[in-house]
């Protein structure tokens, strides 16, 4: 830290040194975010196995009202479900539609994955975490080797996200005469309202899957249609805190069921239908 803050005191320019510092000091926070929310878990932790408020303090070293500060100071522990710091979220991208080849098409995504960002971002800022989208282009090459990653983007758009999801031998997509979602241990098929009656309902798959580099997880959010990855969304907005209890940052997969506004395409309710499975001990 010393030397890192003499670098920046050195530097001759003072429009340069003002940017550097503020660059520092911007790393600087996001450490403090995440280590405030590492002692605000640990804290809940140690409540949980039944120790007392007093006995924590004793154990700290403070006051037994600044425990009860501390355990409600700083982001709340499932804000490691996302990562620790800038989100990067990956949107499938498709070419415009009606347009050939050689009309130099360009790249768009989906009104339903726009919305999945605006309620990742308003969820993810309440958690002092800052996010940001890319679009994975039609050839559906993204890369999965990456900390902080949410990659919303169905199978069928990208061969890579294909070829990890051969990976779950709990939850996978299948096509027949339509794509629909199979929970192979239950041996249960699972399609889209959509598909079977025209309802304004559909399913969708979430999981914390590896990185192909194997140094790591990305979380991954898909719908049969593209308004069942709202619906993970919308699960995840109302029950990210007793998920994240449940698997915290470990590997698992489950099915996620949603009904929506025909109309406006407004989420009005989202469950888990599947149990959590876990990819591992």
């Amino acid at each position: 830290m010393q030397n890192e803050m003499e670098k920046v005191s050195g530097v001759a320019d003072p429009v340069d040194r003002a940017k550097a510092a503020i660059d520092l000091m911007a790393r600087y926070q996001s450490h403090v975010n995440e280590l405030s929310r590492i002692r605000r878990e640990a804290i809940e932790e140690a409540q949980a196995v039944g120790m007392t408020q007093a006995e924590i303090a004793k154990r700290l070293g403070v006051s037994r009202g600044r425990v009860g500060q501390l355990a409600s100071a700083g982001p709340p522990p499932e804000r490691a479900f996302f990562g620790t710091d800038l989100v990067t979220v990956s949107l499938g991208g498709k070419y415009e539609a009606g347009k050939a080849a050689d009309q130099n098409p360009g790249e768009v995504v989906a009104r339903e994955d726009l919305d999945n960002f605006e309620h990742l971002r308003k969820l993810l800022g309440g958690m002092k975490l800052d996010t940001q989208y890319e679009v994975i282009p039609p050839t559906g090459i993204v890369n999965l080797n990456r900390d902080n990653h949410v990659v919303i983007c169905g199978p069928r758009l990208s061969p890579i996200v294909a070829q990890v999801l051969e990976g779950d031998d709990n939850l996978r997509f299948a096509k027949d005469r339509a794509w629909h979602l199979v929970d192979q241990v239950a041996g249960k098929e699972y399609r889209s309202p959509q598909d079977e009656d025209g309802s304004a309902g559909d399913i969708g798959y979430l999981g914390r899957l590896p990185r192909l580099d194997g140094k790591g997880t990305f979380l991954y959010v898909a719908g049969i249609h593209a308004i069942g990855a709202n619906g993970v969304v919308h699960y995840l907005e109302n029950n990210l805190a007793e998920l994240y209890r449940e698997v915290r940052t470990r590997r698992f997969s489950t099915l996620i069921s949603c009904r929506y506004d025909p109309k406006t395409l407004e989420v009005q309710e989202s469950r888990r239908i599947t149990p959590l499975y876990r990819h591992e001990g």
